[in-house]
């Protein structure tokens, strides 16, 4: 290159005038122009082309434990903000531009995150570098372009001049590297697996009324009405108090305003489209089920009863009642509450202690009937006891037998007689009597005992099997003595409360059904004719002096009511002249063979049987007393005389009151169902209760009808 063109092309160039530079040479030959291109491209390009140089820089170290690799990356984003918050304040040059560089691409999306949400130590720093900077001043710079590397690593001296800590990285403001600053930096996850972000939340839009800021389904959560309106009246006076920066001593107009308050978000919600028409002076619909009530708005904005007397000058609080549905739920809080204010009465007191209070409950009646029916109090001091519908009769009350072969049995008395005389009078004892019942013959033998113990039973029971023949199945209540004469003879017990019932029982053996205790009506065949055998008793020991019955007295006493109820007759005596036998169980108790199984099907025998020999005439007297029982007493048996309908059958769980006859119904003990027993036709009519007695929890087995329901499970 000429000298000519250098000198021309530095004179252009230090007076700035490149465009406008002019030749005075007509000689300029094409090897000269080459020449002042090619110097004019370079001299630009190292004009325009930028110096970056070092002017302040950090490090620090990092903790030993404690934080992540991206923690550590986020703190010297912050860091970098303060510097060059630092050098902007303190260096007398004024910037067009600040560039910051992160070779961390998570720390890039936490800065350029837009949608979630970060915990405290992420978000606080993020704060402070988005206040500091801004999201277009960052950029990605490779690792490998990095100064800030060299703070933290190993380097000769020799070295240090030439590094790119002090000169900074040559390609930083090329081309490559502005192409990062249009770029937008996704939210990526950490390498080390560390949670930095909220996890993500649904947002619900919900629209909340302006008249009301009340929501009528939080009162479902409260029990009580007083509750609800304590409640109200708490968050009324905080709000007071908030506002005012005092308290209000006068908690009773805070307590009426939140009842108005409950009553008017409750009335809105079922009685909108009645108080905007009332609101607007406009009738409401022919059809309106409030219509006949003539409602109007108070001062209070309440709906309530208008009518007939509102001209009246009496002042009483159910003049102009409010109106409450009975379908929500604080009118079942104000039904509790006023049932509660009258001593658990009935429905017409409870009615009238609302109505006189200033509700009116738009069909309460039903509500409140079903407040009552559920209450447990009430059931406690007036529920029914528990029924089910009555079972069908046992099989050994519906076959066909030698009298005797089933009984039931019972113990009754006692009465004093006098045993024996002495010097200073007589010495008097007690005398009881066990009743056997015939399951199906329904004829009775009474046996006397001289005490209610398991011994004097047993010989009893021995006497009479010894007269009256074998038994083979035995129906009592389980006292004691009758208890301890099963363990006695060992016998075969079917056990109501047990279910491994023995499959197989030898027909030599006599079987035990004992009944639940407090369960007489279970043995009414033979409960009922004890209180005929007392009257018949009565009547005899009222012409004889008491104080001189003797035990062989008592006995034949006893031994003539038995044959008088044997001589009853089982169905009504019939009219037709034609029929003029009675039945009754002495026909086939008095006329019963040697044989104790004796066959009851042999032949069909005539009434000329009866003269031609003796055993044909009791064969005769047998089988008339059969046709007679299954034509006219077993049929009397088909209905029933009450506990006709199924009941809800009580379930394991339910709270029940156990009845006692020896106290007062409010110190009936309550205890809960452990274990029921159904029937053989799937209705439980006898169950386990366990209670507490004396400070011990103790297991009861008891029917159904001593037990009263008061909550179900």
């Amino acid at each position: 290159m000429s000298s000519l063109a250098e000198e021309l092309l530095l004179q252009t160039i230090f007076r700035g005038n490149i465009s406008g530079f002019e030749f005075e040479s007509n000689s300029i030959t094409e090897e000269f122009t080459k020449d002042c291109a090619y110097l004019l491209h370079k001299t630009a390009e190292m004009y325009f082309h930028a110096v970056s140089q070092y002017v302040l820089g950090k490090s620090k170290v990092a903790p030993s434990h404690g934080h992540t690799i991206p923690r550590l990356e986020l703190c010297a984003a912050v860091l970098a903000t303060e510097l060059g918050l630092f050098i902007s304040e303190h260096v007398d040059v004024v910037f067009d531009a600040t560039y910051y560089y992160t070779d961390s691409q998570v720390v890039l999306g936490y800065i350029f995150n837009d949608t979630r949400r970060f915990f405290v130590y992420v978000a606080n720093r993020i704060d402070k570098i988005l206040k500091l900077s801004s999201k277009q001043q960052w950029s990605f710079v490779s690792s490998e372009c990095n100064p800030t590397d060299s703070a933290t690593r190993p380097m000769r001296a020799k070295d240090v001049g030439k590094s790119v800590w002090l000169n900074g990285p040559v390609d930083v403001m090329s081309d490559l590297q502005s192409s990062y600053r249009d770029q937008v930096f996704p939210l990526i996850g950490n390498d080390d697996g560390e949670i930095t972000f909220v996890n993500e939340t649904n947002v619900m839009k919900t629209h909340v009324r302006k008249d009301f800021a009340l929501d009528s389904d939080r009162f479902a959560r409260f029990s009580s009405w007083t509750r609800l309106v304590s409640a109200i009246t708490l968050l009324k006076q905080v709000a007071h108090r908030h506002h005012n920066g005092t308290d209000n001593p006068d908690v009773l107009r805070f307590a009426n305003d939140s009842k108005n308050l409950i009553l008017k978000v409750v009335q809105q919600e079922f009685y909108s489209m009645e108080i905007d028409c009332l609101q607007k002076g406009l009738p409401l619909n022919r059809n309106n089920s409030l219509l006949k009530l003539s409602p109007f708005l108070d001062d209070e904005g309440l709906l309530r009863i208008g009518g007939r007397i509102q001209n009246s000058d009496i002042d009483l609080p159910g003049k102009d009642p409010i109106i409450v549905p009975a379908k929500h739920h604080v009118a079942t809080l104000i039904v509790r509450h006023y049932h509660e204010k009258s001593e658990h009465q009935g429905r017409h007191i409870t009615e009238g202690k609302i109505r006189s209070s200033g509700y009116w409950l738009v069909g309460g009646k039903r509500l409140i009937s079903s407040i009552l029916h559920h209450c447990v109090v009430c059931r406690k001091l007036r529920g029914k006891i528990v029924e089910q519908k009555m079972c069908t009769l046992p099989q050994d009350r519906l076959t066909p037998c030698p009298p005797f072969t089933y009984i039931g049995l019972d113990a009754f008395g006692p009465w004093n007689v006098r045993a024996r005389k002495t010097r200073g009078g007589q010495a008097n004892a007690k005398r009881w009597a066990i009743i056997f019942c015939c399951m199906v013959s329904r004829g009775i033998h009474i046996e006397v005992v001289e005490e209610m113990s398991t011994s004097f039973f047993i010989n009893a029971l021995r006497r009479f099997i010894a007269i009256r023949g074998p038994v083979k199945h035995i129906r009592s209540d389980k006292g004691s003595n009758f208890v301890g004469a099963v363990k006695e003879l060992n016998l075969n017990v079917i056990d109501v409360e047990d279910k491994s019932v023995k499959d197989f029982l030898s027909e030599e053996s006599i079987t035990w059904t004992f009944n639940p205790p407090y369960a007489s009506h279970m043995g009414g065949s033979w409960e009922r004719l004890i209180g005929t055998v007392r009257r018949i008793l009565d009547n005899m020991l009222r012409n004889t002096d008491t104080k001189h019955l003797t035990h062989e007295v008592l006995t034949t006493f006893l031994a003539e009511a038995c044959a008088i109820l044997n001589q009853r007759p089982l169905v009504p005596v019939s009219d037709d002249p034609e029929n003029p036998v009675v039945l009754w169980p002495s026909t086939l108790i008095t006329q019963k063979t040697d044989v104790p199984n004796v066959d009851l099907t042999l032949v069909d025998f005539s009434v000329k049987d009866m003269f031609r020999s003796q055993w044909r005439c009791v064969q005769v007297l047998a089988q008339k007393f059969w046709n007679a029982w299954r034509r006219d007493y077993l049929q009397s048996l088909r209905t029933r005389q009450k506990w006709n309908h199924e009941r809800s059958n009580l379930k394991q769980g339910d709270i029940v009151l156990l009845k006692d006859h020896d106290s007062h119904r409010n110190d009936w003990p309550m205890g809960i169902v452990e274990c029921v027993f159904p029937s053989h036709d799937g209705l439980v009519r006898k169950v386990r209760v366990k209670t507490i007695r004396n400070g011990r929890s103790v297991s009861y087995i008891r029917p159904i009808t001593q037990l009263v329901l008061l909550m179900a499970e």
